[in-house]
C-alpha cells in the first residue's frame, strides 16, 4: 500500500510509476493517463482563478465522464474538498447539499444546467476549467478533509460525511491489496462516480502496480455494458445487485464474455439466486461480494479471490476491526446476529455538524449481521428495516431472498405494515420477469411453502418496477409510501 497520504500527490506518483498509457475509454474515445493528469493540472489553476482556495468545498454534480475524475483530481491538487452529488437529485436536494456543506461553487455537466439555475452559488462547467497555466500541488495534512459525501437520505435529510485524504487512501489501498489479481486490469465501470462505491473504485486504481484500464459508461444500461465488456475483453466489472439483475434479463449467451473473470458487487444485499444464475450463464466469471458504507470510505469487508463463502461479504479488509454487539453493547459470539460496529483507518471521525463516532473510534453501522468462526461477515438486514410481527423479528432480506428464488420474480422489496393485532404485518412488493404469468395467489402459496408461518407475506403486490434510489438500492421510503395507496 502506498505511503503517500495526499490524493494529489498519490495521483502524481501513480503517473510516474505506470507511465503514459491508454487508461480510459468513454463513448468511442480513448484518453491517456498523461492527458487526463495534464487536464487536472490546468483545471486546478482555473479553479483557483475562480476563487477556489485550499479548504474550499465544491459540489461536483455530473453524469459519468472523464470530466468527473479530472475535476476531482484538480480539486485535490488545489487543496480543496470534493463534494460529490448524484446527478439525479432534485434541485431542493442539491440546494440542501450546497447549503449544508458551505460550498463556494458547483461544477456541473452542461446538460444539467437547467436544474441548477436557482442554486445560491456559482455554477461552473468543464469548459470553464481550462487555462494556460498549471497549479503546483497544494500541500495539506493527511487528516485534512478531501471529500464530503452525503448519505442517501432515504429515511430523512441526508447527512454530510467528511472523509480525509488518509481515510480515502486507506480504503482504496486496502481493497486493491486484497482483491486484485495480476493480469485482471480491464474493467467496465457504470457506477456513479459520485457515490462512495464509485470513488472507492477510483482511488483503488491509484494504488495499481500494473496499468488499470477503465471502460466507463455515462450511466448504466445493460445492453451497453455487455457490448463494452465484449468489445474490450473486460476482465472485471463493478455493479450493484439491481444492475446484476438487469444484466440477467439480457441474452447473455449472445455476447462473448469469456474473458470476464470477476464481478464485484456491493452497496445492497445480493441474493444467492442471482449469483448462481449469473455464474451459470457466464461460467468464466465469479461474483464477489463486499460490504461498506459512506462513513467507511465505501469499504469494510471484501471477498478475496479464491476465498469466497457464499452468503457472506468476505472478511475485514486490512486494518479494519469488526465486532457484533447486542442492543446493550455486549460482544456476541460467532453465528449470533447483532449490530455491526467497526473501526479502522478508513472510518470517518464523525458527521458534519453532527455526532462523532462512538467511544474509541467504533462506528455503529446500523446493519444487522454475524461473523463466523473464520471472520467471514454475513449481512442480515438494516436495523431500522426490521419487521416485528407478533413479537417475532422478521428481516426483509430473508423474505426477499425467497421471493427472488421464484422463477417468475425479477425483483422484490419487503416492508412492514402497521397491524393492530400483530404490531406489523409482512408485505412483499415484486416485479415479474418478462412473459411471467404467476398470480398473486401463486406467489403467496410459494412463500408459505418456503417460509415459516411468522415470516411469509400475507399480502403481495405486483409492480412494473421496484422503486430504487439513485445508486440502485431498494428505496424503502417510497415502497412504504405505497402501503397507503
Amino acid at each position: 500500500m502506498s505511503g503517500v497520504a495526499h490524493l494529489g500527490r498519490l495521483a502524481e506518483a501513480t503517473l510516474n510509476r505506470l507511465g503514459d498509457y491508454k487508461s480510459l475509454f468513454f463513448e468511442g474515445t480513448w484518453y491517456t493517463s498523461a492527458e487526463l493528469h495534464e487536464r487536472a493540472r490546468l483545471a486546478a489553476f482555473a479553479l483557483r482563478e475562480q476563487g477556489v482556495v485550499p479548504g474550499s468545498r465544491v459540489v461536483v454534480v455530473m453524469t459519468n465522464s472523464p470530466d468527473v475524475t479530472v475535476t476531482y483530481h484538480a480539486l485535490w491538487r488545489a487543496g480543496a474538498v470534493v463534494v460529490p452529488a448524484i446527478f439525479l437529485l432534485t434541485p431542493p436536494e442539491l440546494q440542501h447539499i450546497v447549503t449544508d456543506s458551505g460550498a463556494v461553487a458547483v461544477v456541473a455537466s452542461p446538460e444539467l444546467l437547467p436544474k441548477l439555475q436557482g442554486l445560491s452559488v456559482p455554477v461552473l462547467m468543464p469548459p470553464d476549467l481550462v487555462s494556460d497555466d498549471e497549479l503546483a500541488i497544494v500541500d495539506c495534512r493527511p487528516d485534512d478533509m478531501a471529500a464530503l459525501l452525503y448519505t442517501g437520505g432515504t429515511t430523512g435529510r441526508s447527512k454530510g460525511v467528511p472523509l480525509t485524504h488518509e481515510q480515502l487512501i486507506a480504503g482504496g489501498g486496502s481493497v486493491r491489496q486484497v482483491t486484485h489479481v495480476p493480469g485482471v486490469n480491464i474493467g467496465v465501470l457504470a457506477l456513479p462516480l459520485a457515490h462512495s462505491y464509485g470513488i472507492l473504485v477510483t482511488v483503488a486504481g491509484m494504488h495499481a502496480e500494473e496499468p488499470p484500464v477503465t471502460v466507463l459508461q455515462r450511466w448504466f444500461d445493460a445492453p451497453g455494458w455487455l457490448a463494452l465488456a465484449e468489445q474490450h475483453g473486460a476482465h472485471a466489472g463493478a455493479v450493484v445487485p439491481s444492475m446484476l439483475a438487469m444484466l440477467l434479463a439480457q441474452p447473455l449467451e449472445n455476447y462473448d464474455l469469456s474473458r470476464l473473470r470477476y464481478v464485484s458487487c456491493g452497496a445492497a444485499p445480493l441474493s444467492a439466486a442471482l449469483i448462481h444464475e449469473f455464474e451459470r450463464r457466464v461460467p468464466s466469471a465469479t461474483v464477489q461480494e463486499g460490504y461498506g458504507c459512506t462513513e467507511t470510505a465505501g469499504i469494510i469487508s471484501a471477498t478475496r479471490p479464491g476465498q469466497r463463502k457464499l452468503g457472506t461479504v468476505g472478511q475485514a479488509i486490512p486494518g479494519v476491526e469488526i465486532r457484533i454487539v447486542s442492543a446493550e453493547g455486549a460482544d456476541l459470539p460467532p453465528g449470533e446476529d447483532g449490530e455491526i460496529v467497526v473501526r479502522g483507518p478508513n472510518v470517518m471521525y464523525g458527521y458534519l455538524n453532527g455526532d462523532p463516532v462512538g467511544a474509541d473510534g467504533w462506528f455503529a453501522t446500523g446493519d444487522i449481521g454475524h461473523l463466523d468462526e473464520d471472520g467471514f461477515l454475513s449481512i442480515v438486514d438494516r436495523k431500522k428495516d426490521l419487521i416485528i410481527r407478533g413479537g417475532i423479528n422478521v428481516f426483509p432480506r430473508d423474505v426477499e431472498d425467497v421471493m427472488l428464488a421464484h422463477p417468475a420474480v425479477a425483483a422484490a422489496a419487503v416492508v412492514g405494515r402497521p397491524d393492530e393485532r400483530l404490531g406489523e404485518e409482512v408485505v412483499a412488493f415484486v416485479s415479474l420477469r418478462p412473459e411471467a404469468n404467476a398470480t398473486v395467489d401463486d406467489l403467496i402459496t410459494y412463500a408459505k411453502e418456503n417460509l415459516s408461518p411468522m415470516k411469509y407475506p400475507r399480502e403481495i403486490r405486483v409492480l412494473e418496477a421496484i422503486p430504487l434510489t439513485s445508486v440502485g438500492k431498494i428505496d424503502r421510503k417510497r415502497v412504504r409510501a405505497m402501503l397507503e395507496v
